[in-house]
């Protein structure tokens, strides 16, 4: 009798258990082992689960046909993010299979019971009991049942990562065993299988992480300086979370600890190459990028030859160090700086000097000396007396500058930074940098020159007080006579042209004194600066009259200044539009040039929309009105102005917001005039801002009004997601945001794309069918092909009628944001060489 009811108790578990699985397909048993005697199978559904619930083991799929990984995630993020995938090359075709311990090693078996994968352990304890643990640091480990030792784990996942480095994850060389840890990007958003990508600690010379894509470097990290990598300035430690680098007789590795345990960080190797990190805050509930290397053109390996640097700031970006000249000044002339640069005055080994170079990421070490047990002043010393050093600088600048690395061949891979670099001393002869007589006597030149400055500074003053009554309004015209640059009948230059439609155009704007914009922006006190960019830093002002101004200042170190200078004022003088912001004047002052504009007292479009405080204030109906009055002033540029301009800039942060949230389009330093029976032209020099340019404009340089057509749609899908289209991260691998709303459009679930804020907000605003006849737009507007994208008209009426019928778009231009592309799968365009790229 009590066999009987043991086999109803038995029957009546199994029942339960059957019943279960059926009603939640996908559970977790709480507990974070899997024993010996215990199979983890596909079909029972079940996970591991880490003792703190952050981490979770178990089967999924991925792909059409599926295909089934083992893998870990975040337990409690909703976007899935898988941070380590076992079988990553060998996935089951079925859900027949699972996971159990076999002869000392972990065995992923299929319907056959063939062994997918193993721990391939050859030395197996097979007489103790042994056990597989999920730790809560996202480790999946195999040991002996009674022994927690991490010391004596068999296996862990740690020591081999796919594509994503968590907390206390080490990345490098376990010296003693052999063991290289790296990460490999996925192949696809949807195939973990390995990549084209690779992120591997060299450590050869000073050690420093290279990404190949195969087996060709792409990017460099820059070596250790004791607080980051010198070729990744963003990195940095925080509140929560702190970078730590150890190279000892045992290990050469880096990983990276949090101290606030509620707070998830993880830096994954995309698909597309990309070293991101992401920082997940409950209270924000999304993935956020803190950081991603490279960034741009200048990040991108030996993008300049030897003994030159990249300087994104110059055009063209590489520049010879001080003391060499080009190695080819016809490849130096068409911007291709890959020939590097050559000594102009030989060394002569005892009489050389060193000239430093601040804010640098470091040469390429492969061939450096390093020295850790020496200071600053020792390293100058050792490089001097050696005849074949070219250059030297501090190891670890967080102890006091400790350390000495020289370099004795050719200088490889330099950038420069804004801040955050490294100081790099290179060896010159003493006949380039100067002799210390020589300099005195420049540092008395320069005191008798202040003296005379402040003799003469009270004659300056009296003039400048005269002129200033009557020159506030004096017009400045601008003309071209013969190809000259005429301003107020003295000639500027006559290589500049104005315009292509008359002989002679004359332009009036009224001309301020550059005292009186002094004094309205406080000497231009950085505390009112409101941005920077190509041109340079704008400016907030206040006249005399009280009236509020914005002062874009021409920076004296930007090359194309000049020209983007010119063709602001050629353009927007004769433009009068609500939607485009107003120039009200000038100001030429020796080597100063400067615009005047309409102050507008909401900034850009960009500092609300992806501001996780301030886009709050943006629900949908504020955001359909931006983009309605968007459109209406491109369409005044491509068909109702005087001329029809393609503006070749249009961005979030290129559309300013006045005190109504009136929205206005700005910066026409890139602009170009287009006459009204012209089309499309094609140019070399490739400008704008990686992520709205079109495929065609940032692949052949062929551009239109359907390149701004394509830059609209970006920033349409930008304001109705609330997210970047470069630097976009989902937990689908998409490649940018335009491939995630084109996949969920296909899925038919485009409102999965919309910004949380607004359906968040009241009923009355949140209108899903107009924001999907909007994405739908969008969708067209960046199409691949120009000649499928609609015109601004168009656009116009679609958005402003719900009765107009809308076409099906087809699938949207993949390549826009990366600064150099790759024959790679994930790319739609490829097999194309552009000579010049300059990002904005």
């Amino acid at each position: 009798m009590r066999g009987v009811l043991n086999y109803h108790k038995s029957y009546t578990f199994l029942v339960v258990c059957f019943v279960v699985t059926q009603i939640h397909p996908t559970y977790s048993i709480y507990v974070n082992t899997l024993p010996s005697t215990e199979i983890l199978t596909i079909s029972s559904n079940r996970t591991i689960v880490s003792p703190g619930d952050v981490f979770e083991l178990g089967f999924f799929k991925l792909g059409s046909p599926a295909r089934w990984y083992l893998g870990i995630w975040y337990k409690k993020v909703p976007e899935i993010s898988y941070v380590w995938v076992a079988n990553r090359n060998n996935p089951l075709s079925n859900s027949m299979g699972g996971l159990k311990i076999v002869d000392g090693n972990l065995i992923i078996f299929d319907h056959y019971d063939n062994y997918v994968w193993s721990t391939n352990l050859t030395t197996k304890d097979v007489r103790s009991s042994l056990v597989a643990e999920l730790l809560d640091n996202g480790n999946f480990v195999l040991r002996v049942s009674n022994n927690n030792d991490p010391d004596k784990f068999l296996w862990q996942s740690f020591d081999y990562p796919t594509d994503t480095l968590l907390p206390q994850m080490k990345l490098g060389w376990d010296l003693k065993t052999g063991l290289n840890r790296f990460l490999r990007s996925w192949k696809s958003s949807d195939d973990p299988s390995s990549g084209n990508f690779t992120c591997k600690l060299e450590t050869r010379g000073f050690p420093e992480f290279l990404i190949r894509f195969r087996f060709t470097p792409i990017y460099r990290s820059g070596p250790w300086d004791g607080i980051r990598f010198s070729g990744m300035p963003e990195m940095r430690d925080l509140d929560y979370m702190f970078n730590k680098f150890t190279a000892n007789g045992e290990e050469v590795v880096y990983t990276f600890l949090m101290t606030n345990k509620s707070i998830y960080s993880r830096i994954t190797l995309s698909s597309a190459g990309i070293f991101e990190r992401y920082t997940w805050v409950p209270t924000s509930w999304e993935w956020t990028l803190f950081s991603s290397s490279p960034t741009d053109q200048c990040d991108m390996n030996e993008e300049c030859g030897p003994y030159s640097y990249c300087d994104t700031s110059t055009s063209p970006v590489c520049n010879c160090i001080q003391g060499f000249s080009p190695k080819s000044q016809q490849q130096w002339d068409l911007a291709d700086g890959l020939s590097g640069c050559v000594r102009r005055t030989p060394l002569s080994c005892r009489g050389d000097r060193f000239l430093r170079l601040k804010n640098m990421k470091l040469p390429d070490t492969t061939s450096a000396i390093v020295d850790m047990e020496i200071d600053e002043k020792d390293c100058k010393k050792r490089c001097l007396w050696n005849c074949n050093c070219t250059g030297f600088a501090n190891a670890d600048i967080r102890n006091g500058g400790s350390g000495c690395v020289i370099w004795t061949g050719e200088l490889l891979d330099i950038r420069s930074y804004v801040a955050n670099g490294q100081d790099f001393h290179v060896r010159l002869a003493a006949s380039e940098i100067g002799d210390e007589k020589k300099i005195s006597k420049t540092i008395i030149g320069l005191i008798v020159g202040v003296c005379v400055m402040l003799l003469l500074s009270s004659i300056i003053f009296y003039f400048w007080n005269r002129r200033k009554k009557r020159a506030n309004a004096t017009p400045i015209v601008f003309e071209e006579r013969n190809q000259d640059l005429v301003m107020n009948g003295v000639v500027i230059s006559n290589r500049r042209h104005l315009s292509a439609e008359t002989e002679t155009e004359d332009l009036e704007l009224p001309l301020m004194e550059f005292e009186a914009v002094v004094m309205a922006t406080d000497n231009f006190s950085s505390s009112n600066k409101l941005g920077q960019g190509g041109f340079g830093i704008v400016y907030k002002g206040r006249l005399l009259d009280g009236q509020e101004i914005a002062v874009k200042r021409l920076s004296k170190t930007s090359v194309q200044g000049f020209d983007e200078f010119m063709n602001e004022v050629k353009l927007i003088a004769r433009l009068q539009h609500i939607n485009l912001v107003r120039l009200l004047g000038c100001c030429i002052d020796v080597e100063e040039m400067m615009l005047i504009y309409e102050y507008l007292a909401n900034l850009s479009l960009d500092s609300y929309l992806f501001d996780q405080n301030q886009r709050s204030k943006l629900n949908w109906q504020m955001r359909f009105d931006i983009t309605n009055g968007i459109a209406r002033g491109l369409l005044y540029l491509h068909q109702d102005s005087r001329c029809r301009i393609i503006h070749r800039d249009l961005k979030a942060s290129n559309v300013l917001l006045d005190k109504d949230m009136t929205p206005k389009i700005s910066d026409f330093g890139m602009a170009r005039i287009f006459g009204r029976d012209e089309t499309e032209a094609n140019t070399r020099r490739v400008v704008g801002t990686y992520g709205y340019m079109s495929p065609e404009y940032a692949m052949d340089g062929i551009f239109s009004t359907k390149s701004d057509v394509f830059s609209f749609g970006v920033l349409l899908l930008e304001i109705i997601s609330g997210k970047r289209n470069k630097g976009f991260y989902n937990s689908n691998h998409d490649l940018n945001l335009l491939d995630c709303v084109w996949r969920n459009w296909k899925e038919g679930k485009g409102l999965e794309v919309v910004d949380p804020i607004i359906k968040d907000s009241s009923s009355s605003t949140f209108r899903p069918h107009e924001i999907l006849r909007c994405i739908q737009i969008g969708l067209l507007c960046v199409q691949e092909y120009a000649e499928d994208r609609p015109m601004m008209s168009s656009v116009v009426l679609m958005l402003g009628s719900e009765t107009v019928g809308i076409p099906q778009p087809k699938p949207p231009g993949y390549c826009v944001g990366r600064s150099k592309q790759y024959n790679d799968e994930s790319c739609s365009l490829n097999q194309i060489t552009l000579s010049i790229v300059e990002p904005r």
